[in-house]
């Protein structure tokens, strides 16, 4: 239960008037308390559309009581540290939150098309004050909240929950001018019974990108996040296939997907080599005036069944037996973090004090493990280290 004191009145969220309360503390500027501590801890309240919700302040995540819904970790113990503030910008008082991209949402008519996932901190070199593309794959999907995990969350994911809440997560995210939203791409869950519908209107969500405007020629881009079902051969190269989406493929450039097989190597070993696996890919597309989509930029992500990301296989071997063992925990995200940097693979939210919990590759250089030492040592929470060359996993804390 998630209690909250907005005014003189202390109510829970879901109340019959929660919202009521919630639209006078927006009309009064009033700052809202969470009360998962004692003294409370300050919220905001946003309008969206015609809705009022109840939102963390910048930067307080990690104050919240771990059990608490609006608890993060510290942001430094994974790459979201480097590009808050930046790179994603909230202002509480003006109910949008900016986001700086690395990647272009347009295209001229002769601009050769860039390298796979080029904007990625592992492939070249990043500009921090801004979000490649995996980065804001990384960023919606913490905003969707599909880096948590509780058991209550057990067979509830699917891609239709996944299309809603990233959906969701878009809205009120301003990119260049736009709400990201506008400019997303998500498949629809496919049924054979509405076929035609949703290629109607799938249409006609395209054609806002379809047409050359502007006296230079440009094309307007959008961005697809979906499920990969296959990198299939064409007549001249290779296409992307997506899963809910297998009738409208994604025409790949050339020599793309020989530089998809080099630079996403791992991602790829990994879902062709574990079953039950996912992966997840978010893109930059723009469409012919014959109606034909091709990619332009890619980056890729693999994640459990449970639709957790995951790097290796240490890692997924360390998700699968927190869920399993009914654990609660939260899954760091790398955004524009290269290999080099250590990062907290996840943060057990269920024990008092949350852990954070970390996992070096094999061979780490002496660079990672200073850098490793010095992340441990500079967080406020407890850390658990597994190094998987080493034998056995060292034990994990019980859930308070």
């Amino acid at each position: 239960m998630t209690l909250y004191k907005i005014g003189g009145d202390t109510v829970e969220k879901g109340a019959d008037n929660f919202e009521t309360l919630l639209a006078a503390a927006y009309g009064a500027r009033q700052r809202p308390k969470c009360l998962c501590l004692p003294d409370g801890i300050d919220m905001y309240v946003a309008r969206i559309d015609e809705r009022y919700v109840i939102k963390r302040m910048p930067y307080s995540a990690d104050d919240h009581d771990a059990a608490c819904p609006s608890y993060e970790p510290p942001p430094e113990l994974s790459g979201l540290g480097e590009v808050l503030g930046s790179a994603i910008i909230e202002v509480p008082d003006l109910d949008a939150t900016t986001l700086r991209l690395q990647f272009a949402l347009t295209k001229s008519g002769g601009r050769a098309a860039p390298k796979p996932g080029e904007g990625d901190a592992d492939s070249v070199k990043t500009d921090g004050k801004k979000l490649s593309l995996r980065a804001l794959l990384h960023f919606l999907w913490e905003q969707a909240g599909f880096h948590k995990w509780s058991p209550a969350m057990h067979g509830k994911r699917n891609w239709a929950v996944l299309r809603k809440y990233l959906l969701q997560a878009a809205r009120h995210k301003q990119v260049k001018g736009h709400d990201l939203s506008d400019l997303l791409f998500i498949p629809e869950p496919f049924t054979l019974e509405r076929k035609q519908a949703i290629a109607h209107r799938r249409t006609a969500q395209l054609a806002q990108v379809a047409e050359i405007g502007g006296h230079q020629g440009q094309r307007r881009l959008m961005v697809l996040i979906a499920e990969v079902k296959d990198f299939a051969p064409s007549r001249n190269g290779h296409k992307l296939v997506a899963r809910h989406s297998a009738d409208f493929p994604f025409m790949l450039g050339p020599g793309m997907h020989e530089r998809l097989l080099k630079r996403f190597d791992q991602e790829l070993s990994l879902w062709q080599s574990i079953d039950g696996t996912h992966l997840v890919t978010i893109a930059t597309f723009g469409v012919n005036q014959a109606g034909v989509a091709t990619v332009e930029e890619m980056a890729l992500m693999v994640t459990t069944d449970n639709w957790l990301p995951f790097e290796n296989r240490a890692e997924k071997i360390l998700i699968d037996m927190l869920a399993a063992d009914g654990r609660r925990f939260l899954k760091g995200l790398r955004y524009n973090l290269p290999q080099n940097r250590p990062l907290a693979t996840a943060v057990l939210a269920d024990t008092k004090p949350p852990i954070a919990m970390y996992i070096p590759p094999p061979g780490s250089s002496d660079d990672y493990t200073a850098a490793l030492a010095e992340l441990i040592d500079g967080s406020k929470m407890a850390a658990w280290v597994w190094h998987p060359e080493s034998g056995e996993m060292p034990p994990i804390a019980r859930s308070a």
